[in-house]
């Protein structure tokens, strides 16, 4: 299957689509994500709701099992691929694998990531590579081979967690809020050189959000009323508040949607 942007005027794929049970166009879509937790494990789900495939990686096989149990409550086509992202070549290996078992790819979702609150000054230089290669370089093994397949095949859409992090200044995010402005620039550069292939390639930048990530540092004192306080929301966000932004960028309807970071921060951005 590839996804069929919106054409103005054409019964199959405008207007009509708007009132089809199938409005997304992702029924039948094969779709990849890496990381099985959080964010990526609910939108793993909101995509197997909307009709699709879905292929999860990631090297924890507990959390890898437990979506596969969700799944087959769901009687979603799935495959579950455990594998070390910050390995080299597993990019490619996985991708072959997901296209293998998928049929083919049409969507890819990286959701990998870790952070380390620290200043600058007390990092060593093996802990700045390591975070790196864990938020960006596996980005960029696993995002090249989706889109050797998407750029042959006329059409794709790629999609990576970024973050606020990677446009504001907190403190104690130097290694984090590095990586994950470099997610920005590399999608962009990506969505620049695949558009006239008919592949998109878009950031979905959360803010506050409890995740697994997060919740460590949520739990220490004062922390969760503080985060609150700079938040125009006046809260968190869940997960699950990215699975629309994540589903609408995958689908027919944001076929001429690229190079864009979409904040979803309850405003934490405006402030």
């Amino acid at each position: 299957m590839s996804i069929t942007p919106v054409t103005s005027g054409t019964p199959e794929t405008g207007s009509a689509a708007l009132v089809s049970d199938d409005w997304l166009g992702l029924r039948g879509a094969r779709v990849l994500i890496a990381g099985a937790g959080g964010i990526g494990g609910a939108c793993a789900l909101a995509y197997a709701g909307a009709g699709a495939s879905v292929a999860v990686v990631d090297r924890d096989q507990r959390a890898l099992d437990a979506l596969g149990a969700q799944f087959e409550a769901l009687g979603t086509r799935h495959a579950l691929i455990p594998a070390d992202l910050t390995e080299h070549g597993s990019g490619p290996r996985v991708v072959a694998e997901a296209v293998a078992q998928l049929g083919g790819l049409d969507v890819l979702l990286h959701a990998v990531g870790i952070n380390d609150r620290r200043p600058i000054l007390e990092f060593t230089e093996e802990e700045w590579d390591h975070i790196l290669r864990v938020n960006l370089s596996t980005l960029f093994g696993l995002a090249q081979a989706a889109g050797r397949h998407m750029v042959a095949q006329g059409s794709g859409r790629v999609l990576a967690l970024s973050s606020v992090s990677g446009l504001l200044a907190h403190h104690s995010h130097g290694p984090y809020a590095a990586s994950k402005g470099g997610i920005n620039q590399l999608l962009r550069v990506m969505a620049r050189e695949w558009a006239a292939s008919g592949v998109t390639v878009n950031a979905l930048a959360p803010g506050y959000i409890e995740t697994p990530l997060t919740a460590g540092e949520l739990a220490k004192p004062g922390k969760r009323e503080n985060l609150e306080s700079l938040v125009p929301a006046g809260r968190l966000g869940t997960p699950d508040e990215l699975t629309g932004p994540a589903l609408f960028l995958s689908s027919r309807h944001a076929g001429f949607i690229t190079g864009h970071v979409m904040y979803i921060d309850g405003g934490r951005t405006l402030v």
